[in-house]
């Protein structure tokens, strides 16, 4: 029997076939989890539904995390379509092109906020308004890197907004744990994705993590991807409040 067989997941996220919440969906349903997608708007919902079909997810819907409205909106659709859910994926980040090429001391208040509102605030609520659903033993967890912790070349307000997404993970696992709900991050390596793409200098980071990662090579969405799926199931019943990194070891490395 698959370890997440009967398990309802919704992931917040998926952007295209490349994304790490794409390669996470991948290996939850490999181990019998049932799936929800959402999408942010129109343009993305084109790109999610033809993977939501492949995969053979239970549904799709809007969310859009800076609209108050979509967070009781969301709330109503899981109760009305499952009732209750069981693990939760948050892969959502965003922040301003200029303010990830800017110096990190330019950064706009409203670029500062927009990064903060989207990468993490949205994770506090969400867990707002879908953990009353969730079950017991369920999973909350959502993405960070390791610009949250130091410095990394023209990540600047997006490692702000990260080490404030891993802040606000330890006070929902305190919170939520009454409830035997988990809530933890994955901090994984770089990967070529959408989001990392407005980030200068990303090529040749993922160069650098093949040359002195300790595995010496970059990890894959399906790496994250199953690191996720031990969050997700009963293995992980006594893991909450971390950050497990995922990243070929890189973060180990004193000096890189």
């Amino acid at each position: 029997m698959s370890i997440l067989e009967g398990k309802r997941v919704l992931i917040f996220g998926v952007a295209n076939d490349r994304s790490i919440a794409w390669g996470i969906a991948k290996e939850l349903k490999k181990q019998g989890a049932q799936i929800a997608l959402s999408y942010v708007n129109d343009a993305i919902k084109k790109r999610v539904e033809p993977l939501a079909e492949e995969l053979g997810a239970e549904f799709t819907f809007e969310m859009d995390v800076c609209n108050d409205d979509h967070y009781q909106k969301v709330h109503d659709l899981v109760k009305d379509k499952w009732g209750t859910f069981d693990i939760l994926v948050h892969s959502i980040a965003f922040a301003d092109r200029k303010d990830l090429k800017d110096k990190f001391v330019n950064t706009s208040r409203e670029g500062f906020k927009l990064a903060c509102d989207v990468s993490a605030f949205s994770l506090v609520g969400l867990s707002h308004s879908l953990s009353p659903l969730i079950n017991k033993g369920g999973s909350i967890m959502s993405m960070s890197y390791y610009g949250s912790q130091k410095v990394i070349t023209n990540y600047n307000v997006m490692g702000v907004a990260k080490a404030a997404l891993e802040a606000s993970t330890r006070y929902l696992a305190n919170e939520l744990g009454e409830l035997k709900i988990k809530v933890n991050c994955i901090s994984a390596g770089p990967i070529k994705t959408l989001a990392a793409s407005g980030v200068s200098g990303f090529r040749d980071m993922l160069s650098q993590v093949e040359q002195v990662a300790p595995m010496r090579e970059n990890v894959t969405p399906s790496d994250v991807g199953g690191t996720a799926v031990y969050l997700a199931s009963d293995l992980s019943s006594g893991v909450t409040g971390q950050v497990i990194y995922v990243d070929s070891g890189l973060s180990i490395l004193g000096g890189f």
